[in-house]
């Protein structure tokens, strides 16, 4: 769909002048994976979004019917379905998928919406033998299959052959559960391009969930999606980060129309800010953010960068149960490095504990949204994995600093920040009197990318 343009001079001007990822990258001495070194210089377009993609109800419409009902979408984990009868509902807007695990192994997923008279036939998460709606007692196999309804005398012109659940796809990819609504949409594989050949090595599937917060957030749900594809707002948001995130030099990279990525290194002053911090302040502020009293001091001629890969390799070896020593670079031990799978699935990278991020709307409220933030932590493989940690669920009034308990206090506290934008982006871009949004040429190539495919999407 997007035609890759060299940059210009003028174009690529708002990138800082000082060391790239890639030159970080040619100080690594593991083996870099292709993955990192997969970047690309793409230029599409300077124009101004109109606002009416946030906060329109028509636009919004649109969205339900050629998104939310054509694309792959995570549901949930595979931990969720791991037994015969395990069951779990996932809604979007006003759809709600039923996703069952069968007797002989397979993931199903069907509509959730009795055959009879309509109710719902399950609500949240649970195991059972059989599909039975609460209402009258209608009954399903796992498989979808009719199993048997009260004085079914009186239904002569029901064909049990014929009334089986109406299916959605369902397909899994990184221990994550996809669904589609759209029986003529691409396979998955097809659709992740070039997402599993850049993720299979950070094995996804062998990690277990350490920490799952759902926040309601008021905003519409690309406002805050799109605010958690770039780094630009950090230098404002988060100024707690610059004596440890080389923000200004992120790298941003498109593939295809589903798949982005940013890249920002750790372990590295913010250039714009690099002569205000030493590399042992640097490490102090990364600690401070950890929640750690340590501060561990520097060898001499040692960078902040170096140490931190040397703290985090021990933990990352004990999760894994392997020996990642010369074989993982700094960068896979500690970069945010985050991609987006198009409409909302956007995980990290990396050997040790990585985030994922999910955004989508909150019912069919166009001016609020459900964001998840799953942190997932590898286990040894041939072990049974630590049960996943429950959902901590925080209202649209409730601060991220509610979840600092099970966050950490610095985690949480960079969520609240961004959690003091969004509500108010939402309410400026219904007072905008300029009626669009300017975005950088770099920086925020990815909001470009993803608003293009979101139009072919809605266009097609």
């Amino acid at each position: 769909m997007n035609e890759k343009v060299k940059l210009t001079p003028a174009q690529i001007a708002a990138r800082h002048p000082s060391d790239t990822f890639q030159d970080l990258l040619d100080l690594e001495t593991a083996p870099v994976p292709d993955a990192l070194r997969d970047t690309t210089n793409t230029y599409l377009g300077s124009e101004d979004l109109g606002v009416e993609r946030y906060i329109s109800r028509q636009f919004f419409d649109r969205e339900v019917a050629k998104i939310w009902r054509k694309t792959w979408q995570v549901a949930c984990r595979e931990s969720r379905l791991c037994k015969p009868g395990d069951y779990f509902v996932y809604d979007i807007v006003n759809d709600s998928i039923l996703l069952t695990r069968t007797e002989a192994g397979e993931l199903k997923g069907f509509y959730n919406s009795c055959l009879h008279r309509g109710r719902a036939l399950k609500r949240g998460a649970g195991n059972a033998d059989i599909l039975r709606c609460p209402y009258h007692g209608w009954s399903w196999k796992l498989d979808g299959a009719f199993d048997s309804a009260p004085c079914l005398w009186d239904f002569p012109h029901v064909d049990a052959q014929a009334n089986t659940l109406p299916q959605v796809r369902v397909a899994t990819w990184g221990g994550w559960v996809f669904i589609n609504m759209d029986d003529a949409a691409p396979e998955l594989a097809q659709y992740l391009e070039v997402l599993p050949a850049h993720m299979n090595q950070w094995k996804h599937e062998q990690r277990y969930v350490s920490l799952h917060v759902e926040k309601v957030i008021a905003a519409n749900w690309k406002v805050v999606l799109e605010a958690f594809i770039e780094s630009y707002h950090a230098i404002a948001t988060h100024p707690q980060l610059m004596p440890f995130q080389a923000i200004d030099n992120s790298q941003y990279d498109v593939w295809g129309d589903h798949v982005s990525r940013t890249i920002t290194a750790y372990g590295v002053p913010n250039p714009s800010h690099a002569d205000q911090f030493t590399e042992q302040e640097s490490m102090d502020a990364m600690m401070a953010l950890a929640g750690s009293e340590d501060r561990p001091q520097l060898a001499p001629g040692q960078t902040a960068r170096e140490k931190l890969a040397e703290i985090n390799l021990p933990a990352v070896n004990e999760q894994s149960g392997e020996d990642f020593t010369g074989r993982a670079t700094m960068s896979e031990m500690m970069d945010s490095t985050l991609y987006l799978l198009f409409p909302n699935f956007a995980p990290w990278a990396g050997h040790g504990t990585v985030i994922t991020y999910r955004h989508r709307p909150n019912g069919d409220d166009v001016d609020s949204c459900i964001m998840d933030i799953f942190l997932l932590t590898r286990y040894p493989e041939g072990t049974e994995p630590p049960p996943d940690a429950p959902i901590f669920r925080l209202g649209i009034d409730e601060p991220f600093s509610d979840a600092a308990h099970v966050m950490g206090a610095g985690l949480s506290n960079v969520f609240n920040q961004d959690g003091a934008n969004l509500p108010q982006v939402q309410k400026g871009l219904k007072a905008s009197k300029k009626g669009a949004v300017t975005l950088g040429n770099y920086q925020e190539v990815r909001i470009r990318h993803f608003n293009q495919t979101l139009d072919k999407y809605l266009n097609a």
